[in-house]
């Protein structure tokens, strides 16, 4: 599309933290720039075939909140982030090609990659033995435009904030959450329950239920994906102000860590914003 954002019209950034009481980080995250050939494509070439300009084809974002303990989690996030990627740059092209015809291609394409690294990890669990778990939350943003994909598995997050209004995409994969879903608590009762943070499914996990939803965007959306050790301490009012007052994508993804470490930084943290700029007002300052 001609009206699709350039890269210098993509404010982005990305961090995270091992928090205050945790002595290892099991989060991994991955933030473009998107993979040159495979997620951008060279618009202008020159007689020697020398690339010119590159025109961007697509977003990507992932933040995984590894669970699998004593290293486990932290493998387990790692691959996790590595194999999404691989596969997203492996067949993005294709599918791009073919979604004007099979809508769903996207969906199916972000599903199939999530339980094969659920595949993954299982079997290298079996294959180690000892009873070490190897598994983590993950959240995915594919940004097409201006429609965009969101995966999720667990309790890791996805924000969108527009027109002065938060919302929450993802739904917790959490014990607590479907005791929600099933009538049995309210939702202020499950955030105090032992249960909030008890995963009903993760990649690796006993169970894994990959969700993917399709998101509409426009210019100045930002969206905000996050891992736990910030939804733990900072609640979504505090988020919401943040986002309102942003400058920028670095400044807002850096006070809400501190946010989060100010409130006792139970855990790890990891956080990535992003947002379309209008042309006319660009600002970057990092990211893809």
């Amino acid at each position: 599309m001609s009206d699709r954002p350039k890269f210098s019209e993509i404010d982005s950034w990305g961090a995270t933290h091992v928090g205050k009481v945790r002595k290892d980080n099991q989060d991994h995250f991955f933030l473009g720039p998107p993979i040159q050939g495979v997620l951008a494509e060279a618009s202008s070439i020159s007689e020697k075939g020398e690339v010119l300009h590159l025109k961007r084809l697509a977003s990507l974002a992932v933040v995984a909140d590894g669970v699998g303990g004593v290293g486990g989690g932290e493998e387990a996030a790692r691959r996790a982030v590595e194999s999404l990627v691989a596969s997203v740059s492996k067949s993005f092209h294709e599918a791009e090609r073919s979604e004007s015809k099979d809508p769903e291609v996207f969906s199916r394409l972000l599903n199939e990659a999530a339980l094969a690294v659920h595949d993954s990890l299982l079997k290298t669990a079996e294959e180690e033995g000892g009873g070490r778990r190897f598994a983590t939350t993950l959240t995915l943003f594919l940004g097409l435009w201006p429609h965009a994909y969101i995966l999720q598995v667990g309790d890791s997050r996805c924000y969108v904030y527009r027109d002065g209004e938060l919302s929450l995409l993802t739904q917790d994969q959490t014990m607590a959450q479907d005791l929600v879903n099933a009538g049995v608590l309210t939702q202020t009762a499950a955030e105090r329950t032992r249960w909030a943070h008890i995963l009903s499914s993760a990649v690796g996990g006993e169970q894994a239920a990959p969700v993917v939803t399709r998101l509409v965007r426009d210019w100045g959306t930002v969206i905000l994906l996050c891992s736990d050790g910030l939804t733990k301490h900072v609640s979504d009012e505090r988020i919401k102000e943040r986002l309102a007052s942003m400058t920028s994508a670095r400044q807002v993804v850096e006070q809400l860590i501190q946010d989060a470490l100010d409130d006792g930084g139970t855990d790890n943290v990891t956080l990535i914003v992003g947002r379309t700029v209008d042309p006319p007002a660009t600002k970057v300052e990092g990211g893809a």
